[in-house]
């Protein structure tokens, strides 16, 4: 089988066969990434009247009980109700199948190195992803390829997936500039490889969060300008063997009515025809 697209006027073969999945395998009895200090997902068998849930006790099949934190406790993708009074759930709010992706690599910039700006103010210590890095990476590439973004941070070591973040170990986040510049793009879906756009102790603030989906800040109600059908996903990896450039992106979830969810994000490489 063989599959062409058309994306701004070029033709492009999809590689379906050479998919790859970006999202960290969570192991419920293994090491696992970490964020803010949250319980470790964990799993137990079910023992009830009589049956355990485990072969290995005597039991005739396996059936465990998972504990989880999407948001902390390994790749996940979270909507727009992250932020709202509302209920939303990240399963009605995801339509698309195929999201036409771009793939970038870059290494984060200390705040005292560049003018962006953060809410509450950045200390030099900070590590942020900056609009100019962002601009120059992306430059060229055209808005209708760039529904959705995946950020890889070098340098791009194993240990992220199995990392814990807390105040010894802060991660990077998104200045204003920098998220300003994607709603500029129209990026729709943004998908990094740390555990959050914002800042790990912001004050509760979540100032990139509020204005990716166009809530107001420090508000919890959407209005007519909000964008409730984009999506974060967070703690993602991207192996090194996935080289910078344009995809396919298939973001597979869970149908859980949550405003995040695991998720396995596959990326599918899109090779240009005709050059």
């Amino acid at each position: 089988m063989k599959l062409n697209l058309t994306l701004s006027n070029k033709t492009y073969q999809v590689l379906y066969d050479q998919a790859v999945s970006i999202a960290i395998p969570l192991d419920f009895t293994g090491p696992q990434p970490n964020h803010f200090n949250a319980p470790l997902a964990s799993s137990q068998a079910v023992e009830a009247a009589g049956f355990i849930g485990d072969t290995r006790r005597g039991g005739s099949c396996n059936v465990e009980q998972l504990k989880l934190n999407p948001h902390c406790n390994g790749t996940h993708t979270e909507c727009i109700g992250h932020i709202l009074d509302e209920r939303v759930s990240v399963t009605n709010t995801l339509k698309a199948c195929f999201i036409p992706t771009v793939v970038i690599s870059l290494t984060p910039k200390k705040a005292d190195q560049c003018p962006d700006r953060y809410q509450p103010p950045l200390d030099n210590s900070d590590y942020i992803i900056d609009q100019t890095s962002l601009a120059d990476r992306l430059v060229g590439i055209p808005d209708e390829q760039l529904a959705a973004l995946v950020i890889r941070t070098l340098p791009n070591s194993l240990e992220k997936q199995t990392r814990v973040y807390g105040h010894n170990d802060q991660p990077p986040f998104f200045s204003i500039d920098a998220m300003a510049y994607l709603l500029k793009r129209q990026v729709q879906h943004l998908l990094v490889d740390f555990p959050s756009v914002d800042k790990m102790y912001d004050e509760g603030k979540l100032t990139c969060h509020h204005l990716f989906w166009q809530v107001p800040e420090g508000k919890h109600v959407a209005n007519s300008l909000s964008h409730f059908y984009d999506t974060i996903s967070e703690l993602v990896f991207v192996p090194d063997e996935v080289v910078d450039g344009f995809y396919l992106l298939n973001l597979q979830l869970p149908a859980f009515i949550s405003d995040a969810a695991p998720s396995r994000p596959i990326l599918i490489p899109l090779e240009s025809v005709g050059e």
